[in-house]
């Protein structure tokens, strides 16, 4: 996996939205903090479009703004200003060559899942990890920190309390992931990941609990549960029980789908739709050591 260049005070980065609407007003504490952080901050043509409804512009005005930034030879980094829906609208005519040839860091969570999986399957390293939309909460502060560290040191080392349905153990292997919906979304076509001898992380956005035993089963008939280094269960945000309530914890639900897998699981990882939300290297090696006091992802 190839690992762009670490960004320095001075470089240029450009900020995008790749699915959902997003206002000016949304991302000006994150323009500024950018700024802050020594940065020349480009805003796409198209960011704040309301050309439709829900996405932030058409599919042409969107994909229009990410190719100009992938090809751009002075940006050294592309921020995704937020999730929602729409990257898969936009990913499969998208040009990477110019990436390929110049990588620059990717940055984002949630919807940007998609580009994700797609910079894995080209051998390029991303970085999941808070987005502009939301700098401006008062508890970001640790989320927004771990996306700088990541940026200009390449430091990523993610810790989580104890949970007792853990399954402890230690393993080695690339990181890959991101939210649930997505990974899911992707089995069957070009972007289908390949998880075998990978440590996989998922979180999750208000969902019925249902949705997600259903998803996670998917993966499992999927064959994408099988073979795994390790298991990572982010933030499930919001998840919800329908009128017939479903009666199985998080934890139940995903203890069900490997009860045969021998790899250690560890539950409630700051990584996901709420704060703390910390920056990790998607493709990178890391190590997950998960014990009777804890679990951590290392950078190996």
């Amino acid at each position: 996996m190839v690992s762009p260049p670490l960004l320095q005070s001075g470089d240029k980065i450009g900020i995008v939205a790749t699915g959902r609407r997003v206002c000016a007003q949304d991302i000006e504490s994150a323009c500024r903090t950018f700024v802050d952080w020594g940065l020349d901050v480009i805003c796409a043509p198209n960011l704040h479009s309301n050309d439709h409804s829900y996405l932030a512009g058409s599919d042409e005005q969107r994909m229009s703004d990410l190719q100009e930034l992938l090809n751009s030879s002075e940006i050294r980094a592309i921020i995704c200003a937020r999730g929602g829906y729409g990257t898969t609208r936009i990913v499969d005519d998208l040009d990477f060559s110019a990436l390929i040839t110049n990588p620059k860091w990717i940055v984002g969570f949630s919807d940007v899942t998609a580009l994700h999986l797609r910079l894995h399957k080209l051998g390029i390293k991303s970085i999941h990890s808070t987005m502009p939309i939301f700098f401006s909460r008062s508890d970001s502060g640790p989320s927004v920190e771990s996306l700088r560290q990541t940026l200009f040191a390449g430091i990523n080392t993610i810790s989580a309390e104890h949970n007792s349905s853990n399954r402890y153990g230690k393993a080695t292997g690339p990181v890959i992931g991101g939210n649930l919906s997505l990974i899911a979304d992707a089995i069957g076509t070009s972007d289908d990941p390949d998880t075998a001898g990978k440590i996989l992380i998922l979180e999750e956005v208000d969902e019925y609990s249902y949705r997600i035993d259903r998803m996670l089963m998917h993966l499992k008939r999927a064959g994408k549960l099988d073979g795994l280094a390790g298991l990572v269960i982010g933030h499930m945000t919001d998840i919800k029980e329908p009128e017939l309530a479903f009666g199985e914890t998080i934890e139940n639900i995903v203890l069900n789908k490997t009860l045969q897998l021998n790899y250690p699981i560890a539950f409630n990882f700051p990584i996901g739709h709420e704060n703390p939300n910390l920056a990790w290297v998607h493709g990178s090696l890391m190590t997950l050591d998960v014990t009777a006091t804890g679990a951590q992802l290392l950078r190996s």
